[in-house]
């Protein structure tokens, strides 16, 4: 290793700080700069729409990293910079305002960027909020009173998270999804009927399969969300979760290839050998298809597989992808990934409040929804890790052990 090759990352997320911490482990020397848009240091993002917004937690308590790590790490911070062209030929990046710096090795870790609703019906108003970074929980947190009204576009997990939240705080919570149902993407429709029922339970009144058409304002600001059907729903406040889109404008305009994402091969390299790439910017070859992930394991684990490459110790990347979402008191946890399944089995969990839902494409098993079942989470974690299935007809049995199958 040449102590003076330089490694500059960009990005200031999951993926950056396991990147950090694994080449360092792998006994890199070379020196490392990181620069990333927001002002704060890298932390957990999963916590601002749960313990971050409700319990208030200290920014502190959800940085990935204490301060001074990363000079035990000699890692020269660039916060609050923003990387606006990446000049491959000469082998660095130019930051807004004009200053470059010289890279032998560049990582991507610019993560995604939330979708927005079109400034022309009202998605640019003051009032209208996103959940993805710090600075937007914090924008979010001064509305969390009980009374006020707010109006959540979007039934994924995002905005099923913030809508607990809120309802937990003694807001006005409703939630519009324009899909047939909440989740419709992500998950069967026992998973959503679970959801569903457990927000309506909570006061949260759910609006699906009507879409919102425009944002009204009121003295400047967002004043409630008019549907197709010509309801108009008064709002305080207005939460966008839309979904992300993988933010490649960089690698894009560079001439690096994307395809849903920096497309990266198995090792984090793009399409230039001085490149790599990890986490939710990316996408990658599992089970034959080109997918990109939206997870902390997925980031946390790209960016050491990038980390390995760096110090010339490659090891491919074999994700067994999970995810969690915490609602009130419920815990889901996902092992896998369903895309391609054209089965989805109920399975009635220990207690009246758990259980779970089994994709399969064909026998094959592909991956499980455990809501507050964590036997099952264990069970559908250990089988993929196994690559073994359970019958079906074993799954629809609520008194059928799985133990045969994960001997």
């Amino acid at each position: 290793m040449n102590p003076a090759e330089q490694v500059v990352l960009v990005g200031g997320g999951h993926a950056a700080a396991a990147f950090v911490n694994s080449v360092r482990r792998a006994g890199y020397t070379g020196r490392l700069t990181l620069i990333g848009d927001e002002p704060v240091l890298p932390y957990h993002r999963p916590p601002l729409s749960k313990k971050y917004l409700a319990e208030g937690l200290p920014v502190e308590q959800i940085l990935i990293r204490a301060p001074a790590w990363y000079g035990e790490q000699q890692v020269q911070l660039r916060l609050g910079a923003h990387v606006g062209r990446i000049d491959r030929a000469a082998q660095r990046v130019e930051l807004d305002g004009g200053e470059r710096v010289a890279y032998d090795r560049l990582v991507l870790a610019t993560g995604a960027r939330p979708r927005r609703l079109p400034a022309a019906v009202g998605g640019e108003l003051p009032g209208v909020l996103q959940m993805r970074h710090l600075a937007d929980a914090d924008a979010l947190a001064p509305y969390l009173r009980a009374g006020q009204r707010l109006v959540v576009v979007g039934g994924g997990y995002i905005g099923l998270e913030a809508a607990a939240v809120a309802a937990t705080q003694g807001l006005q919570v409703t939630l519009v999804e324009a899909a047939p149902r909440i989740l419709q993407r992500v998950a069967a429709a026992p998973t959503a009927d679970f959801f569903r029922a457990l927000h309506g339970a909570h006061g949260v009144r759910l609006i699906e399969g009507v879409a919102p058409v425009r944002l009204w304002a009121d003295g400047g600001r967002a004043a409630g969300v008019e549907l197709a059907d010509g309801r108009r729903l008064p709002a305080d406040v207005v939460l966008v979760g839309i979904g992300v889109e993988p933010d490649v404008g960089l690698a894009a305009e560079a001439g690096l290839a994307v395809d849903n994402g920096i497309a990266v091969d198995a090792f984090g390299q793009t399409s230039d050998p001085a490149i790599l790439a990890a986490g939710d910017c990316t996408s990658f070859v599992y089970r034959g298809r080109r997918v990109r992930l939206e997870s902390v394991q997925n980031a946390n684990e790209q960016g050491a597989v990038a980390a390995h490459t760096v110090a010339g110790q490659p090891k491919a990347y074999a994700p067994l992808p999970w995810f969690w979402s915490d609602q009130y008191d419920c815990k889901l946890q996902i092992a896998g990934l369903n895309l391609g399944h054209d089965d989805a089995l109920l399975r009635p969990g220990q207690t009246e409040r758990s259980r779970s839902v089994w994709y399969y494409q064909g026998e094959t098993l592909l991956a499980v929804d455990a809501i507050n079942d964590a036997a099952a989470y264990v069970s559908a974690k250990k089988l993929l890790e196994l690559g073994r299935s359970v019958p079906k007809a074993a799954v629809r049995d609520p008194g059928a052990s799985f133990k045969d199958w994960l001997g």
